[in-house]
């Protein structure tokens, strides 16, 4: 029998868990464990997997029949060589490594480097069928988040003006002077790089909810061409948007990404 432990097994559930059942042992284990624990990270994932049923699927079928259930955490995939695709307008923006061999940045080769440091600020609450305290309108800012992640991280260098305006009409004034001094980077070098970027939402839930303010994390993949690779490249995110209700809708009023790993 195989002696490699499992997402399974990293959350004490069954191979034949319900989703229900995964939720529920994915919040218990991260009750008690601060965001920068190694062992945070490696529960979202686990759960990020296993909640999304094509990706859960995929994954039993790289299981070996026979794996066996063990008490460590499960050994990440190795990262495979190249760059993550630039993400549009992040909090912070920051050149990435460079590409092993070719001794250009990241950000100079795909458009806009920006990866904020570190994991997600707080203890998730829910995940996207759970339940939040805070109602309605915590709900009513997470399908915003949703709506709005997806035209602030995606681009396409063939109609970048386009692309600044859809993202900007859902922001705060405050976040889009962020936004705005970002995307000049952007400008300057998604049409030498030929970058497209499509956003795509994969589960969402509530961090955190405070009267006219929610904090949302959001995972996202984000299948990326530029002139150096003509078939899409998918990176994934864990994205958290801080949502803030202005005049009756909610807004992006600050957004965070880091890479989700494995």
């Amino acid at each position: 029998m195989s002696d490699a432990p499992t997402w399974y097994d990293l959350l004490d559930v069954s191979r034949d868990a319900s989703a229900d059942e995964v939720r529920a042992a994915w919040k218990t284990h991260i009750a008690d464990l601060e965001p920068g624990d190694q062992r945070f990270d490696a529960l979202n994932r686990a759960a990020k997997v296993l909640l999304d049923p094509a990706g859960r699927a995929a994954y039993d079928a790289s299981l070996p029949d026979d794996a066996a259930e063990g008490d460590h955490e499960p050994t990440p995939p190795p990262v495979e060589d190249g760059d993550r695709a630039p993400v549009a307008a992040t909090r912070t923006a920051t050149p990435g490594d460079e590409r092993p061999g070719r001794g250009v940045p990241t950000w100079l080769l795909a458009g806009l480097g920006v990866l904020a440091a570190g994991l997600v600020a707080a203890v998730v609450w829910m995940w996207t069928a759970g339940e939040q305290g805070d109602g309605a309108a915590a709900r009513d800012a997470q399908v915003a988040a949703e709506r709005a992640v997806v035209p602030v991280l995606s681009y396409d260098y063939e109609h970048l003006e386009a692309d600044q305006d859809a993202a900007t009409a859902l922001m705060t004034g405050s976040y889009k002077s962020e936004y705005d001094k970002l995307f000049a980077v952007l400008e300057d070098n998604a049409p030498r790089t030929r970058t497209k970027v499509t956003a795509e939402v994969v589960a969402s839930g509530i961090v955190r909810a405070a009267g006219d303010r929610v904090q949302v994390l959001v995972f996202v993949d984000r299948p990326t061409t530029n002139k150096l690779s003509a078939e899409p490249t998918v990176y994934k995110d864990q994205v958290t948007l801080s949502m803030q209700l202005v005049d009756g809708q909610w807004l992006v009023d600050d957004l965070v990404t880091s890479p989700v790993q494995g």
